[in-house]
Formats: C-alpha cells, structure tokens, sequence
C-alpha cells in the first residue's frame, strides 16, 4: 500500500526504503513489542539444543509464550520452521519459565502458563504468496506481520490474514509427526468455534453487539481466545464470552474510571474473573443494548 505526504492539496509519494539488515528489524521489533504485537519481550536469542530463537516474547492475555522471526530473505517454509520451534518449545517447558523468572524477577509456574496457546510469529517486509497461502489453515498456530519502512521514519506494520478457510491443519499431519504431536498440545480458538458455546438467541445477541461495536470506530481488531472473544485497539477494550443463556462482557477500565448511571456493570475488581479491566457486564437481552454499547465507547476512548 503506497503512502502519501499531502502539501497545498498535491500527494507526493513517499518512497519506500528497504531494511540494512534483518537484524535492524529484530531491534525495532524487540524494542516495541509490546506495541507491534501485544507481547512482552523476554530474551532475544534464546538457544535451546541446535536452535535459536530470534525473539522470545510472553503474551500475559494468553499467558502464552511466543516465539519472534524475523526475515529479509524469502526462503523458508513458515510450516516447516514453525511447527519445528513449536515443538522444540514445548518438550522444554521448564528452560523457557527459567528464562522468564530470571529475567523479569517474577516467579511464573508451569501450570500458570497456558501452553496450549503457544505461537510463532513471522515479521519481514514481504511474504511471498506460497508463504501466504501456506497459512490458509483455521487452527494454525503461525502469524505473519509484514513491517516496512519508508523514506519519511514511517514504519508499518501489517498482519497478513489468511483467506477464510475451513480446512485444518490436521488435515496433513497424517504425514507429518512433528504438526501432529504439537496439535495435540495447541488448540487454536476462532470466533465461530466461540460463538458455538451460546444458543442461537444468544449468538444472535452477540453479533448485534459486535456490529455496533465495530461501528465506534475503524481500528477496531477481534481476536479469539480461549476464554473471550477480544475487541482490540491499542490493547483489549472489551472482552466477550458467549455463553447458553447470557454474554458476558468485561471493560477494561479501571475500578471507580465507569461513568454508569444505570448501575449495570459489576465491580470485579477484586474477585478472580475472565477478561480485562474491573468491569462486568451480564446481557440476556438487546433491551439495554445500546446503553451497553455506550459504556463499551468509554472503554474504547480510554484504550487509545
């Protein structure tokens, strides 16, 4: 996508310029995880056995790891390497909480890591379109971000999304040992299979929501986890689990920050729930859907 500089109503258009070296981008990436991709940045070169990790990020909304490549050149397999890192990941468990404890000064536990939503990232500033359809599967555990920079120090930052597809990656681990014992350990989570858990007033319900929702404004991004179906600008703004007879839905605002007149949202700042922030939202009906709504807005601008 070409970018623009506009002077006195005339575009000029800003040229793009290429990466030294891969690993400019690893120090760009590293520096601004958190930022780029919701992860906080753990080690860089983490070695287990004969492989090496880029980058070794922990994602605390998960309380996943994940593992960071970077790429200029375009001749690798994303499968291939990643369900090799993966599977390396996953048979050293305690090296990777080692690495995390010494270096954060935290005292994280296997059982408080979900490994079962462990991924691998792939950042560079171009994939090729082997690549990108080799990522057409509903359950991959493999994400591709394409970064670029241009001749003003403007950098972007892209996920590339697979077209929508319903076949699973299962479907070649008949051959392959290695993505067939990491899928028995990563379960990846989709909207569809979310929505699932709700009956059909309260998918229904739920969809009312998510078009309002995406309404509020266009940087607005979904992501499915394990527990909730995140709403995401700058970080989650609003989480939604789906459930027989009710949705329910946590702000991500802080205790006393809820401007609630009609008193429908629950402090849960101090008991243990699902979700970001310290509200909680029990809907079973759209007869209060739009006031709702208006207190996901509040969320949204405190998020930005």
């Amino acid at each position: 996508m070409p970018l623009f500089h506009l002077e006195n109503n005339n575009l000029k258009r800003i040229k793009e310029s290429s990466f030294r070296l891969e690993k400019d981008i690893q120090s760009l990436c590293e520096k601004n995880m958190e930022e780029l991709l919701g992860c906080k940045f753990i080690k860089t070169e983490f070695s287990i056995e004969k492989f090496r990790f880029d980058s070794l990020g922990f994602d605390k909304n998960n309380q996943s790891f994940v593992i960071v490549e970077y790429k200029r050149d375009k001749n690798f397999s994303v499968i291939d390497q990643g369900y090799a890192y993966l599977s390396v990941m996953l048979n050293h468990k305690s090296d990777l909480i080692l690495e995390y404890n010494e270096t954060t000064g935290e005292n994280l536990k296997r059982n408080d890591v979900d490994w079962s939503q462990s991924k691998v990232i792939f950042v560079a500033p171009s994939f090729t379109s082997y690549q990108r359809e080799a990522i057409g599967f509903n359950d991959l555990p493999i994400e591709l971000y394409e970064i670029k920079k241009y001749a003003n120090n403007t950098i972007t930052f892209t996920q590339i999304l697979a077209k929508q597809s319903s076949e699973s990656i299962t479907t070649i681990s008949k051959t392959n040992e290695k993505v067939k014992a990491v899928n028995k350990e990563i379960k990846i989570y989709t909207e569809s299979n979310r929505k699932e858990a709700g009956s059909l007033e309260m998918q229904e319900l739920y969809d009312k929501v998510k078009r309002m929702i995406l309404n509020i404004g266009d940087d607005i991004s979904i992501k499915a986890t394990k527990f909730y179906i995140a709403f995401i600008r700058k970080t989650n703004f609003c989480d939604i689990n789906i459930q027989k007879n009710q949705i329910k839905i946590w702000l991500n605002v802080k205790k006393g920050k809820l401007e609630d007149s009609k008193k429908i949202a629950r402090n849960v700042a101090d008991i243990g729930h699902w979700g970001n922030g310290d509200y909680e939202i029990a809907l079973n009906s759209d007869a209060d859907i739009e006031y709702v709504v208006s207190l996901i807005r509040q969320s949204y601008n405190l998020n930005e």
